[in-house]
């Protein structure tokens, strides 16, 4: 056999190969139920999952409007989504891991229909709970209890323990607050305030992240469920392969490059793993890489997945209703972090593999030169920048000439250019799902493999063209996206075999409705568990609402960091960190987010630094994905584990070690925001950003590996990490040249004030004694408004001041005004007025750290070269 480090046959290894029933037993448990009933029982499992998918469809649609029939309002629907998540998780979940599999016992079927006709009252009783606010009946609290019971019981089983202990423990301070630390002390709250909080309100369970879970989710994960149901899934895994097969280390690549692809429709790292990882992770291994190395790999590749627009994970849903911002915006502010961090994921592995000394797969077909290859790479942008060009012009030519008619002509062309691609796609073989026991002799041929599934990207496209030119809806863009996809699944087969020239086209629509019908199962299965935990993080967001914890952690927080932002951000992730170990991306995001955000938001402003609010999301969001890979609880790591053999904690720990490499990235655009593309406003900008980020996490992936061109000496990782802060945050070395703001005079704030454009703000250092009697040092960022005046600008903004020996005082406060909203108060004394400094360009840093930069390859040129000399030949002196 060989090693896979020659240019020969690569063999499979016998008896390394993955326990399959056990890998679908634990995919099952994670994501859509273990419990797989036969007969009458198992049919009501299928027929309601997929009554389910298709209510979701129509609550997505413009159809309830368009017939004026079964149109609900947002609680009603959020009342039917838990609906349906309760039944099932009771009836696809088991109890316990003796629990049957083959049968459902009557008590789960007890607790199913209890658990959804609880999670239905509000929907039932809709009109009578409006006339009651705040005043249940003693029926409407029975309910409430038997809910929130439930309810912890189905998070128990679909999602584990931990969330439902976090929810105890939040839902018992409700009770408990006048017996909880002083700290944390509060007066209580009765049953029956607290049942009609959290069960009969949208203050907790029925809130905006079971909201967010009705209205966007859901679409989304069917959208992927149809799309790999329909091959979508194997076709990225193949071309990925087909691409990048002949690299060193070129599996591991493929499993980077497939993920990512992967994560373009899938925001479940689960399936990611799943889908690429029996074909990927097996020949990660057949090349060189250890069980463990190959595992890990797939499972950071996998995991950062949930990154990738346009189909992020459930809690990048979640930003659009706490931030208040559409997810076009979200998509946007995303798009170069995820990018940058599988660029920095395709390195590390090609580090691994210049470290390990792995040789290429061999690929069939004459070799091309390097040039030939990039001149192929370019003429596929110019080509799909071409297309791009035309669809997206054409269609702004065609809209005002089909006027009333647009959607259906449009509908029409669309229907037209997918018949066009499945004849094209049919002259190419099916691309069969790969066996990871077969010898790989060669490479398949890119181009055969890229042409076989162009319809699969028609969905995408449709998608991303609905989020981001039309502006529609996340909720409508994913129902035109998929109501697409579902026409492929019918009739991709039938339509293969028509162009095909095949004559049995009843056995391919029969088997085009059969994958729908199982996609439409498989979406709603895959939703149980995410719209159980997201109902589960209503209880941690009604706690908060109810009995104000969030302000007593948020002061206790910011006095534990001593006021210091960056102590503030490392605080954060290691509670995402420790809360990953045992919460759902989903629940992770909206504990750290709801608690810490604002704090974040606050420290950042009073160190003179406005810190966007998506950044801070953005930064919950990247630590909260970590709770797929940390140990002991990683499912995305036991999954990989189940299909490498290896051990599933030292699968989670590597891959940890390798997401974490990336994880400098949130830091960055905490005090960087034009990598969120925050700031950017030329495409010059935009390019500059780009590549000097990119070559950024590069430098600090070489840093953190020890591997550069060669074996890099212990100074020279040091310098990359140097180099690599330096591109990634000029500011920090300029602003000790040149200071980002000066100190004025707080006697000439009429005249500072004057000079603030339209719309900007004004920094004031403030000092005072706040109501609470406690001594308040800070700074503020007070927003001008319209220009004008300085004085006017000031009493417009709420602030009137006066003058005390030399010293400006706060003598009135507007109220409800802007002055206010920035925490100013009255008799806090103005210590000065902060203006911007008139200053070079802080990238002027990024010359002398490129110059140490070449500095480091010269010197790592220099020992390659040494090193690759044959033995008795002889080097100069000087030579390193």
């Amino acid at each position: 056999m060989a090693d896979g480090r020659g240019g020969g046959t690569i063999m499979s290894e016998p008896s390394t190969q993955p326990d399959h029933a056990a890998l679908e037993e634990l995919v099952a448990q994670s994501d859509t139920g273990a419990r797989h009933p036969s007969g009458a029982a198992g049919k009501i499992l299928l027929w309601t999952a997929i009554t389910w998918s298709l209510f979701q469809l129509w609550y997505a649609s413009p159809l309830p409007f368009v017939f004026n029939v079964f149109v609900l309002n947002d609680t009603e629907a959020r009342a039917i989504h838990l609906a349906f998540a309760m039944f099932l998780a009771f009836t696809a979940y088991p109890a316990l891991r003796r629990s049957p599999r083959d049968h459902i016992a009557l008590q789960d079927w007890v607790m199913a229909l209890l658990g959804a006709f609880a999670s239905l009252y509000l929907y039932l009783f809709y009109d009578a709970l409006s006339s009651r606010p705040g005043n249940p009946t003693t029926f409407d609290l029975v309910i409430a209890v038997i809910g929130m019971v439930l309810l912890l019981e189905a998070t128990r089983r679909a999602l584990g323990p931990p969330l439902m202990i976090v929810a105890l423990v939040f839902l018992a301070y409700v009770f408990l607050g006048p017996y909880a630390p002083d700290v944390l002390a509060y007066q209580g709250a009765s049953l029956s305030k607290a049942m009609s909080h959290m069960w009969l309100t949208t203050e907790g369970v029925f809130g905006i992240a079971l909201g967010v879970s009705t209205s966007f989710v859901f679409l989304f994960v069917l959208f992927s469920a149809l799309l790999d149901k329909a091959g979508a899934g194997n076709y990225f895994t193949q071309l990925a392969f087909a691409l990048l097969g002949h690299m060193r280390g070129g599996p591991a690549k493929a499993s980077v490059v497939s993920s990512a692809l992967n994560g373009v429709v899938s925001g479940s790292s689960i399936a990611n793993v799943v889908t690429g990882g029996v074909f990927t992770i097996s020949l990660m291994k057949r090349v060189g890489y250890t069980p463990v190395q190959a595992g890990a790999i797939e499972t950071s590749s996998s995991v950062n997945g949930q990154l990738m627009p346009p189909v992020m994970g459930a809690a990048a849903f979640l930003m659009v209703e706490y931030i208040g911002i559409p997810y076009s915006q979200v998509i946007l502010h995303a798009a170069l972090p995820a990018v940058i961090s599988y660029i920095a994921l395709y390195y590390i592995v090609h580090l691994e593999a210049l470290k390990m000394g792995l040789r290429p797969i061999p690929r069939s077909g004459p070799a091309r030169t390097w040039l030939a290859r990039l001149m192929g790479v370019l003429l596929g942008f110019v080509v799909a920048a071409v297309i791009c060009g035309a669809v997206y012009y054409g269609v702004r030519l065609l809209a005002p000439l089909l006027g009333d008619w647009g959607f259906w002509g449009f509908t029409l062309l669309l229907l037209i250019v997918y018949l066009a691609l499945v004849g094209y796609a049919a002259r190419f073989p099916d691309l069969e799902e790969e066996d990871p026991d077969k010898p790989i002799e060669a490479l398949p041929e890119p181009g055969p493999t890229f042409k076989s599934g162009l319809h699969f990207l028609l969905p995408v496209v449709v998608l991303v063209w609905c989020l981001m030119v039309e502006l529609l809806s996340p909720g409508l863009s994913a129902f035109y996206a998929t109501a697409l996809m579902i026409v492929i699944v019918v009739t991709q087969r039938p339509l293969f075999a028509w162009f095909r020239g095949q004559a049995d086209h009843g056995r391919a629509w029969r088997h085009g409705l059969l994958d729908l019908r199982d996609g439409l199962a498989i979406g709603a299965r895959n939703m149980i568990g995410i719209a159980v935990a997201t109902a589960a993080a209503g209880i941690i967001v009604g706690t908060v609402t109810l009995t104000g914890v969030g302000l007593k952690l948020t002061e206790f927080v910011e006095f534990i960091s001593g006021g210091y932002l960056f102590l503030m951000l490392i605080f954060t992730a290691v509670i995402s960190l420790i809360l990953g170990m045992g919460l759902p991306t989903t629940a992770n995001y909206i504990v750290v987010a709801t608690l810490m955000a604002p704090v974040i938001v606050e420290l950042g402003a009073q160190g003179g630094l406005i810190v966007p609010l998506i950044a801070v999301h953005m930064f919950v969001f990247y630590f909260g994905i970590m709770a797929d890979v940390t140990p002991p609880v990683g499912l995305a790591s036991f999954a990989a584990a189940a299909i490498s053999g290896a051990d599933p904690m030292k699968t989670g720990l590597v891959a940890s070690f390798y997401s974490l490499r990336t994880a400098v990235l949130p830091f960055l655009f905490i005090f960087n925001t034009q990598l969120l593309l925050i700031g950017v406003d030329t495409w010059y900008d935009l390019v500059l950003q780009v590549v000097i980020a990119t070559l950024a996490m590069l430098i600090f992936a070489a840093g953190t590996m020890s591997y550069f061109l060669t074996r890099s000496r212990l100074w020279e990782s040091v310098v990359l990490l140097l180099i690599a802060f330096a591109l990634f945050r000029p500011g920090f070395f300029w602003d000790r040249i040149y200071p980002p703001l000066l100190e004025v005079d707080p006697t000439q704030i009429a005249q500072a004030a004057e000079s603030v454009p339209p719309g900007g703000s004004l920094r004031l250092a403030v000092e005072g004694i706040s109501i609470e009697g406690d001594e308040v040092s800070k700074t503020v960022i007070l927003p001008m408004g319209a220009p004008g005046p300085g004085a006017e600008r000031l009493t417009n903004a709420g602030l009137e001041l006066r003058e005390e020996d030399g010293r400006v005082i706060i003598d009135m406060i507007g109220f409800a005004s802007p002055a206010e909203r920035a925490g100013l108060d009255f008799d806090f004394e103005i210590k000065s007025v902060l203006q911007p400094n008139d200053r070079p360009p802080r990238e002027l840093v990024w010359i002398p750290a490129l110059v140490l930069l070449a500095g480091i390859i010269w010197l790592q040129r220099r020992r390659q070269t040494s090193e690759a000399a044959p033995a008795g030949t002889p080097i100069h002196a000087g030579d390193d």
